[in-house]
C-alpha cells in the first residue's frame, strides 16, 4: 500500500537510500540538500522563537553539523548573533564546505570542551549527530549535551535530537531535549514512539524539494496515523435499530475486578456498539446493574454457562480484571472457540502466554510492554528496545493484529505492515485506559470494521479523547474521563 510522504515512516538506512537517489540519480547535489535543510530550519526557528537575536549551534563533524553551519550563516545574514560549539577541529565531506560557509559569512567556531560554560543564547540549534548515530554518546559530547538540558534554553533539533536512534526512539545515552525538531526528507519512525515523543518535542518534516522519483523505489517501514482514523465510521442513517450496530460481548471481571470490565463495556457503548453484554462473576452483577444498567450485566461462574451469550454476540472483548485463575482460563478457551472476531487483553494475554495455541482469524491482540514480553518469552527491556521488532514478532507469532501500547503505539498486522499513533500523552499512564481500549476497538469491529482498521482507529480515536480529556492538566485524568470526548470524536467532532 502506497503511503503519501506526509505518514510515511522511514529507517535512518532508507532515508540515506532516497538521498543517494537525489544525489547520484536526480542530480541534486549534496551540499544543495544541505542548504535546503537550513533554509526550512532557520525558517521554522524564525517562526518559533521570532524574538531570539542569539543562536548557539552545536555541530558534529558530519552532515548534520554541516546543517548547523549554514543555518548559522543564513542567520548571520540575518543580523543574529551566532556562535558554534563544534565536536571535532575539522569537519567531513560537504560539512566541510558549509563551516568553510559560516567561518567566512564571520561565525566563530569553539572546539566543545567538557567542563566550558555555554554562551548566552536564545535558541540553541542541535547538529550534534544525525540518523547514523547506533552508539552511546559518551566523553565531551554527553556532557555537552547534559549542559544543554540543564540549561532550559530553547532547542531546535535538525532532523533528529543528538543521542535519539532515528530507527527505534530509544535514548543512546545522554539525549537532547528538543522543544522542536525538523525531520530531512521523511520521518524517522524513531521520532513517534519509545523516547521519540519526549526528546523531540513539537515535530514538523521538511521534504527538501526532493522529487517524488527519489521515493519511488524506497517502500515506507511503517504509517503514521493520521486524522482519517479518527473518523473510521460513516454518519448513522436513521431506519435502523440497535441490532445494526452489532453485539459486543465483553468478559472478566473475577472476584474484586468488577471495574475494568465494566469500563470496557461502556467505552464499547460510548463508541456505538449496539448491544453489550457483560460476563463476569456473580457477585459483580449487583453493583454493574446500579452504576450501569445500560450494559447487561450476567453472572458467569463456569464456561458452559457462556456459549448462549457467545451465541448471541457479534464481537467478544476478553481479559480486564479476567484473573489468572482456572474460571478465567476456561472463559478464555470458550472464547477462543466460539468463531467470533475477538479482541484480547490484559490477563487473557497472560493466560494466552502461559498456554500458547493457534488463534482464530480477525484476533487483535492488545498488550503493553510486560505483556509483550511475556507473550515473547522475553523481557520488557527488550521490547522497549526496538518496539517495531516486538509488535510484527508478536503478530506473526499469533497471526493476529496487534497493538503494542505505550508512547507512540504501534500497530502491527502478521505479514509485517505497522503504523504508530503520534498522540497520546502521559497522562493516560492509570488504570483502566487499557481497559478502555479494549471496549473502543470492539465497538468499531462490532459497526464493520476489519480487525486492522478497528485495531488502528481505536487506537487513534482513545489516544485522541486522552489529549482532549487532558487538556493543560493530564496529571490526576481518569480513564472514565475518556467517555465523554470519545463520544464526540466518533460522531465527527473533535471539539
Amino acid at each position: 500500500m502506497k503511503i503519501d510522504r506526509d505518514h510515511a515512516l522511514y529507517t535512518a538506512e532508507h532515508t540515506r537510500r532516497i538521498d543517494r537517489h537525489a544525489i547520484d540519480r536526480l542530480g541534486i547535489a549534496g551540499i544543495e540538500l544541505m542548504r535546503r535543510a537550513a533554509t526550512c530550519a532557520f525558517a521554522s526557528l524564525r517562526d518559533r522563537w521570532s524574538d531570539a537575536r542569539r543562536l548557539l549551534l552545536l555541530a558534529g563533524s558530519g552532515n548534520n553539523g554541516g546543517d548547523a553551519f549554514l543555518l548559522g550563516a543564513l542567520a548571520l545574514e540575518q543580523g543574529l548573533a551566532v556562535e558554534a560549539i563544534a565536536l571535532t577541529q575539522a569537519s567531513s565531506g560537504d560539512a566541510a564546505q558549509a563551516r568553510a560557509a559560516f567561518a567566512a559569512a564571520g561565525g566563530s567556531i569553539r572546539l566543545a570542551l567538557s567542563d566550558a560554560e555555554l554562551p548566552a543564547a536564545d535558541v540553541v540549534v542541535d547538529g550534534l549527530f544525525g540518523t547514523g548515530l547506533t552508539r552511546v554518546v559518551e566523553g565531551v559530547a554527553a556532557a555537552l549535551i547534559e549542559r544543554v538540558n540543564a540549561s532550559a534554553r530553547a532547542v531546535l533539533a535538525l532532523d533528529i535530537p543528538s543521542g535519539l536512534c532515528a530507527d527505534t526512539g530509544v535514548r543512546l545515552g545522554p539525549t537532547v531535549r528538543a522543544d522542536a525538531t525538523v525531520s530531512f526528507v521523511a520521518w524517522k519512525r524513531g521520532l513517534f514512539t519509545a523516547d521519540g515523543a519526549d526528546c523531540a518535542g513539537q515535530r514538523e518534516l521538511a521534504t527538501l524539494d526532493i522529487p517524488e522519483a527519489a521515493y519511488a523505489e524506497v517502500e515506507a517501514d511503517a504509517e503514521l496515523l493520521d486524522d482519517a482514523y479518527t473518523q473510521p465510521l460513516a454518519p448513522r442513517r436513521g431506519n435502523v435499530n440497535k441490532s445494526t450496530f452489532g453485539h459486543v460481548l465483553a468478559i472478566g471481571g473475577d472476584t474484586g475486578m468488577a471495574g475494568a470490565i465494566r469500563l470496557a463495556g461502556e467505552a464499547a457503548l460510548r463508541c456505538g456498539a449496539g448491544l453489550v453484554s457483560i460476563a463476569t462473576r456473580g457477585s459483580n452483577v449487583l453493583a454493574l446493574n446500579a452504576a450501569r444498567p445500560e450494559l447487561m450485566a450476567h453472572g458467569i461462574e463456569h464456561a458452559a454457562a457462556l456459549d448462549p451469550l457467545l451465541a448471541r454476540a457479534s464481537v467478544v472483548a476478553i481479559g480486564p480484571g479476567l484473573g489468572r485463575s482456572d474460571w478465567g482460563r476456561g472463559l478464555l478457551d470458550a472464547a477462543l472457540a466460539c468463531g467470533k472476531p475477538l479482541v484480547i487483553d490484559a490477563d487473557a494475554l497472560n493466560l494466552l502466554a502461559q498456554h500458547a495455541q493457534v488463534l482464530p482469524c480477525g484476533v487483535v491482540l492488545t498488550p503493553h510492554p510486560g505483556e509483550a514480553a511475556r507473550l515473547l518469552g522475553s523481557d520488557v527491556a527488550t521490547i522497549q528496545r526496538d518496539r517495531f521488532a516486538a509488535a510484527r514478532a508478536l503478530a506473526r507469532r499469533y497471526t493476529a493484529v496487534v497493538v503494542l501500547k505505550g508512547s507512540g503505539s504501534v500497530m502491527a498486522r502478521p505479514e509485517g505492515a505497522a503504523a504508530v499513533c503520534p498522540w497520546g500523552n502521559p497522562g493516560m499512564s492509570t488504570a483502566g485506559t487499557g481497559d478502555v481500549l479494549t471496549g473502543v476497538i470492539a465497538a468499531l469491529r462490532a459497526q464493520g470494521l476489519d480487525a486492522w482498521d478497528a485495531a488502528c482507529s481505536g487506537v487513534a480515536l482513545h489516544a485522541r479523547a486522552g489529549d482532549l480529556a487532558a487538556g493543560s492538566t493530564p496529571r490526576g485524568m481518569i480513564a472514565g474521563d475518556l467517555f465523554e470526548p470519545l463520544r464526540r470524536l466518533v460522531n465527527g467532532s473533535a471539539r
